[in-house]
């Protein structure tokens, strides 16, 4: 999954990058507003972290005119300890969710996977599944048939956007555009070996391959 943070605090965001990406995460990292109203607008993120307080533009009008743009990409504002007005103003701009600083990273992860699973209909599960597997994204492994797969880092991440998108036709772009961050070289036979080694360990039935097409996980949809 794709993420963009918006966060001037450079310790900060370090620290949160550096977790992010431990957690299977690709990461675009921006300081300013302006910046952020132009990329979020414009590149298929699946969240954006979004701090109030930034130079250039202010978090919350950043916020309005993705809204006004008509972008739903889901967004978890970051607020100051003790700003209850600025949480409700956000979540008024169409927030999905905030966390007050400081906090804690596992806490905001456990967000992130929430908010993830809620915008593709699946807020009622506390673990992610589909096609047969439970996916435990704290461990970056699977569960099948009572028995637990091990994951490489770019198996787990390619296998977790599929149980999100389960029986959707999935272009090698599309994966690729959600895997990668934006410095990162991009190439989709990468995400051939990745399908091959999966359906490895998971059994060749659970990805279909359409020709000039893409994958298929997990079936019909």
């Amino acid at each position: 999954m794709r993420l963009l943070l918006v966060e001037d605090n450079v310790p900060l965001a370090d620290e949160l990058v550096a977790s992010l990406s431990r957690n299977g995460y690709a990461i675009d990292w921006l300081t300013d507003g302006r910046d952020a109203e132009y990329q979020g607008a414009s590149e298929p993120y699946d969240l954006i972290i979004l701090d109030l307080g930034l130079p250039g533009k202010p978090g919350l009008e950043v916020l309005r005119a993705w809204r006004a743009g008509g972008l739903t990409t889901p967004v978890l504002i970051l607020t100051a300890r003790g700003s209850w007005a600025e949480r409700i103003d956000g979540l008024k701009a169409g927030a999905d969710d905030y966390l007050t600083k400081p906090f804690h990273p596992e806490e905001l992860l456990l967000r992130i996977q929430a908010l993830l699973r809620r915008a593709h209909g699946l807020a009622n599960q506390p673990m992610l599944q589909a096609g047969g597997l439970e996916l435990d994204e704290s461990r970056q492994c699977c569960r099948k048939d009572g028995q637990d797969i091990e994951l490489t880092a770019g198996e787990f991440r390619l296998l977790r956007y599929f149980m999100l998108h389960p029986g959707q036709l999935l272009s090698k772009t599309q994966l690729t555009e959600h895997l990668y961050d934006g410095e990162t070289e991009r190439d989709s036979n990468v995400i051939e070996v990745h399908v091959n080694r999966l359906r490895g360990k998971l059994g060749r039935e659970l990805i279909e391959t359409r020709r000039g097409q893409g994958y298929r996980f997990g079936g019909q949809p």
